[in-house]
């Protein structure tokens, strides 16, 4: 399982907000400097969120991604308002490995469709999750797609790879929801990065025994209730 080490971005800062809730931040300093402190403690890949992107629908936070890709020299993905092809390009063009679609993909199917036609390997889809249902626009709204539903029809569209969070535990330090997690694990192929929650060596244990592909890591590890040291050893 693959651990990520989250690295949400706003306003040129690097912070961390509760249940994607843009009026209750907490701000960590700068991004690039976050990136190369998690390569110091042993990150293999990071998960990088252009917060402004994701309400805007533009890639607000392009250079700082850049510079985040250049100076760490490890597998990045991102995600956070990419809505057009040419946003995909860009991100591909400066290195990133994997670009997130959200909103959009729910939203514009023959976007999806495209990205994916160009990058099959490299499009993913974050799953966004309220009460069941895939929300959009920076979470700010809740579609009338069940997540389980939405995750197969994506993989019927080709996409490989998911990250599926649950913002009713995102940064809450309250655990994830495995079985959510598990359900659609089980009843998909792609793979699955689990995202929301996630508060303990145990919550790390558990996704790893799901067989999870991966697992990204935000207040955890920034209020230090965990170290990736610790994870990377298990």
């Amino acid at each position: 399982m693959i651990l990520y080490p989250a690295i949400d971005i706003r306003n040129g800062k690097c912070v961390r907000l509760i249940q994607g809730d843009y009026n209750q931040e907490d701000v960590y300093g700068d991004p690039v400097e976050m990136g190369e402190k998690w390569v110091d403690k042993g990150a293999h890949a990071l998960h990088l969120v252009d917060l402004d992107g994701a309400k805007s629908g533009t890639s607000e936070n392009l250079s700082t991604i850049e510079s985040i890709v250049n100076q760490t020299n490890i597998p990045i993905q991102v995600g956070g308002g990419i809505r057009t092809i040419h946003q995909v390009h860009a991100l591909a063009s400066i290195g990133v490995q994997r670009m997130i679609l959200g909103t959009a993909a729910l939203t514009n199917e023959a976007f999806l469709k495209e990205a994916v036609s160009n990058y099959p390997e490299k499009i993913a889809v974050s799953i966004d999750a309220k009460n069941g249902f895939a929300a959009t626009d920076g979470w700010t709204k809740t579609s009338n797609h069940k997540a389980l539903d939405f995750a197969q029809e994506l993989e019927a569209n080709g996409v490989q790879s998911i990250i599926y969070t649950d913002i009713s535990k995102d940064g809450m330090l309250s655990g994830p929801n495995f079985e959510e997690i598990d359900n659609i694990n089980q009843h998909v192929g792609m793979n699955v990065i689990a995202s929301g929650g996630i508060s303990s060596l145990a919550d790390v244990q558990k996704l790893s025994e799901l067989k999870v592909y991966g697992a990204i890591i935000g207040k955890a590890l920034y209020t230090g209730k965990i170290e990736l040291k610790e994870l990377k050893e298990v």
